[in-house]
């Protein structure tokens, strides 16, 4: 396998797909890697370990593109590169698949066949390669360090010569994994926490971190055998709206992760409830990128409602784009190790095996997922 790894064509991504100690194992296994000069300066990986690593360097970006036999990036490729590729070649990326449409059919075209990593099932044996759970939990941590950097106050009780302070009130909604580590991350910076999830099995891990569950009888909710939560009915939305307004008005910070798989982020805070809040107070939607949770939000954005700060995230793992390369380029190393044929020295596209099936989303010139044709279609 001769595999190339490029700079990302998006300027403001600063992660990258392959550390040097993520190349070393892949070369480790006897693959041949070639990594575009300057792949690691925005995360902090200087060229010369990619030489020390044993990665051969290029600024030819095209012949690069067009010589290799897998291609592995963070983000979606540009319809461009795509055409540089050869017939057979084998792209491992976050291809966003549920609206890249443009690049889905350029790789059909080519014949390039697909791996999205989003499309990895979450099981035990998949953990280690799950690249939405390792940058979703940098993502939680880092709204919680924005949302106190954007506080007017301080998030610890505090004696003080001039009387105690008390503790920021944080509420955070959706307790999925960037909703755990804002939990945590918010806890040991000593704010009062609450959090509020559709899955009421959730609970037990909220209060195992400290935190208080808030609790809204919706009926009957749950979540797909992927662990994501299920859609909500428009009455079972506007249970938990009403819910909710009371718990926003008097939080200090309110951060949302609410995600639905495959579908619009679903709206769940009102600029009213926002407006409610008091002055100086901050909201971050964690799910921007994808719609948004709360009404106003704009991806890479803060908008001021009533002198309430709303920040819509954009790439917050990318903030911490040290770890988050590394924690990326491990998931990416695992799943090629996974399926590595030793005695070819290449990847084997085994769809026996349940996460390649799940996740090799073209091949051989065809879209193999139905979820992803029927979005298409839509």
């Amino acid at each position: 396998m001769h595999l190339f790894v490029p700079k990302e064509h998006d300027s403001r991504e600063t992660r990258t797909a392959l550390t040097p100690d993520g190349a070393a194992q892949l070369i480790k296994l006897g693959a041949e890697v070639t990594v575009e000069a300057g792949l690691g300066e925005k995360s902090g990986f200087p060229d010369a370990l990619y030489e020390n690593a044993g990665a051969r360097l290029t600024s030819d970006r095209n012949a690069a593109l067009q010589a290799a036999s897998a291609v592995l990036q963070v983000c979606k490729p540009s319809v461009a590169d795509v055409a540089l590729m050869k017939e057979g070649t084998l792209l491992i990326c976050l291809l966003e698949p549920f609206t890249s449409f443009d690049v889905l059919d350029a790789l059909e075209k080519q014949k390039v066949n697909a791996v999205s990593l989003e499309m990895i099932p979450r099981t035990t044996l998949a953990q280690k390669m799950d690249v939405l759970s390792s940058q979703a939990n940098l993502a939680g941590y880092v709204a919680v360090l924005t949302a106190a950097n954007r506080l007017s106050q301080v998030l610890p009780m505090m004696m003080t010569p001039a009387g105690t302070l008390k503790p920021a009130r944080v509420f955070i909604i959706g307790v999925g994994v960037a909703g755990l580590q804002a939990i945590a991350t918010a806890k040991r910076l000593g704010a009062r926490v609450e959090a509020f999830d559709t899955r009421p099995a959730v609970e037990e891990q909220v209060h195992s971190l400290g935190a208080k569950f808030v609790k809204i009888d919706l009926g009957e909710t749950g979540q797909t055998k992927d662990g994501y939560a299920k859609e909500l009915t428009e009455e079972q939305k506007e249970l938990q709206k009403a819910g909710m307004a009371k718990v926003i008005a008097q939080s200090d910070i309110v951060i949302t992760t609410a995600q639905v798989f495959g579908k619009s982020a679903p709206r769940i805070v009102s600029r009213a409830m926002v407006e409610a809040m008091k002055p100086g107070s901050v909201v971050v939607d964690l799910a921007a990128e994808t719609g948004g949770n709360v009404e106003g939000a704009q991806a890479g954005a803060e908008v001021n409602i009533n002198g309430v700060r709303l920040i819509g995230a954009e790439n917050f793992a990318g903030r911490v784009a040290g770890h988050a390369s590394q924690m990326f380029s491990s998931n990416s190393v695992n799943f090629i190790t996974h399926f590595w044929d030793k005695e070819n020295k290449d990847i084997h596209l085994n769809l026996e095996d349940e996460i390649m099936d799940g996740c090799l989303i073209i091949l051989n010139g065809a879209l193999r997922n139905e979820m992803i044709r029927k979005a298409r279609q839509a």
